[in-house]
């Protein structure tokens, strides 16, 4: 299968492939490009190896208009290759586009099968100490990438640093960070009604953690910082977010009494600017991270930021938009009270996170690069396969 002939106007049919939609994993915005994919030029489809008990992200997608399919395989099914290959020739799919490790060795084969381009996204870096085992599997993996990948996204410039520190400093590595949709400025009104679900009082600070509850998030970095907050400051904790570590961040506030009076758990809203509109100022104590979405989010609606610096977060947080700590409790509690204590401080930060966000982390340029990047590993295997073919002609020619 050839990718089908297009008009000069028409979108390039684009599958994302991905294990799971399930929300407690890395957050890849599938649903903020599908608001602006039409308009790039985008026509796109979900495909997930597996089925998710989460049904908000699904819901989202096709509410966009666009088609999700849920295989319903088990972690590195066999059956996966052949089912994702199928799919894509039902859809006529121009191009597949993989999310995480799973999908890209699936989504690779698949695309080889149907002879079509794929393009895979990075998005995590693992700096963990590699034994030779690891170290033979990160090798196969990139060896593999190299061969059946067109093209390679890196979200952050720290992590095309890393995966070409892995794969060699000559390794073409496209940097294309995540954007979200503008949710504009929340109005007065949300935020009361947000406020009130949380039941904080109008003088109260409210910092907002939507990180995944996994151990990487470094929540408890966050709880030992809170814990160690003056009694007389105003601030109140909000955890959104789901995850295995969720019930022991749960009954480790419930047992210390200077958390469970300033800390809050609630849920992902589905909406997240609903969410967003009851906090004062965003947290991300992550102990790793390529370029965490919920940081894109929070300065889309002007909240100053309190982030480690870590991996990619400080091509995010700047000192115009917000404060980078340490991995320590001390430096966290530090900046916390800092911006408690400081509402002109977080006025003019959140200020310059709105500005940023809208310079560098719209929606809408996300998607025009990606399209750019589509078109270009179009006309990449598009010569690579006439190229062939002409050899391969030539050869018979020659032998006859």
């Amino acid at each position: 299968m050839q990718p089908p002939e297009r008009g000069a106007e028409q979108a390039v049919k684009v599958a994302h492939l991905i294990p799971t939609l399930h929300s407690d994993g890395p957050e890849i915005g599938l649903v903020d490009l599908a608001g602006v994919a039409r308009q790039a030029g985008i026509d796109m489809i979900v495909i997930a190896l597996s089925v998710s008990s989460d049904v908000a992200e699904v819901s989202a997608l096709r509410e966009a208009g666009v088609a999700v399919a849920e295989l319903n395989l088990f972690p590195w099914d066999p059956r996966a290759v052949a089912r994702t290959a199928k799919l894509l020739r039902e859809q006529r799919v121009e191009i597949v586009h993989t999310h995480l490790p799973q999908a890209d060795v699936v989504g690779a084969a698949a695309a080889a099968r149907n002879r079509i381009p794929a393009v895979s996204t990075l998005h995590r870096i693992h700096n963990e100490p590699a034994d030779r085992v690891d170290r033979l599997k990160r090798s196969a993996k990139i060896l593999a990438r190299q061969r059946f990948m067109t093209r390679t996204i890196a979200i952050s410039q720290v992590q095309r640093e890393w995966y070409r520190s892995l794969a060699g400093p000559e390794t073409e590595v496209l940097l294309v960070p995540n954007g979200v949709v503008d949710p504009g400025v929340p109005d007065d009104a949300l935020r009361a009604r947000r406020r009130a679900v949380l039941e904080v009082n109008d003088h109260d600070v409210v910092a907002l953690c939507t990180a995944p509850m996994r151990r990487d998030q470094g929540h408890e970095l966050l709880l030992d910082a809170v814990e160690a907050l003056p009694d007389d400051l105003p601030l109140v904790l909000a955890l959104a977010g789901e995850g295995p570590l969720r019930p022991w961040l749960e009954s480790r506030v419930a047992a210390t009494d200077a958390l469970a009076d300033r800390v809050r758990f609630t849920h992902r809203h589905r909406e997240p600017t609903e969410l967003l509109a009851a906090a004062d100022l965003f947290v991300h104590t992550a102990r790793a991270a390529a370029l965490p979405t919920g940081l894109l989010r929070a300065m889309a609606i002007g909240l100053p930021t309190v982030a480690t610096r870590i991996g990619g977060i400080p091509e995010v947080v700047t000192p115009d938009t917000g404060m980078l700590v340490a991995l320590d409790p001390g430096a966290i509690a530090r900046a916390l009270t800092a911006l408690t204590d400081d509402p002109a401080r977080r006025e003019k930060l959140g200020a310059g996170a709105r500005a940023r966000f809208l310079a560098e982390y719209d929606a809408r340029a996300w998607a025009r690069k990606l399209h750019d990047v589509y078109q270009s590993a179009l006309d990449s295997w598009t010569s690579r396969t006439n190229a062939s073919t002409a050899g391969a002609g030539s050869g018979q020619t020659a032998r006859s």
